[in-house]
């Protein structure tokens, strides 16, 4: 009983043009990250976070207390142009908000 061999497969190349890989990175989302001040109240924060976002009572306090805590919080990720539009709504509620990529 033999065997069956099997040729490799020979890639067509056209003449004069090299080979090119792209390599790309996975595209990393962005985060809005609000950060601690000592000008807001925290029932404030609280306030902002479930009328902006949308988040329930729970969380909205589980994020303002990472903020008054850790001194800072991520709040919401996305594309960048999300990102700088969530930034700018934190700015117009007189909250410190910067963007980032996700890291």
């Amino acid at each position: 009983m033999g065997g069956v061999s099997v040729a490799p497969a020979e890639i067509e190349k056209t003449e004069g043009v090299p080979e090119t890989f792209e390599v790309t990175e996975p595209d990393r989302p962005w985060v809005t990250i609000v950060h601690n001040d000592p000008v807001n109240l925290m029932s404030y924060v609280t306030y902002v976070f479930q009328t902006y976002f949308g988040y329930s009572k729970a969380k909205s306090e589980k994020l303002m207390m990472d903020v008054h805590r850790k001194g800072r919080a991520v709040v919401s990720s996305g594309s960048r142009e999300e990102m700088e539009r969530d930034v700018q709504a934190m700015h117009g509620y007189g909250l410190w908000a910067t963007l980032s990529h996700d890291k």
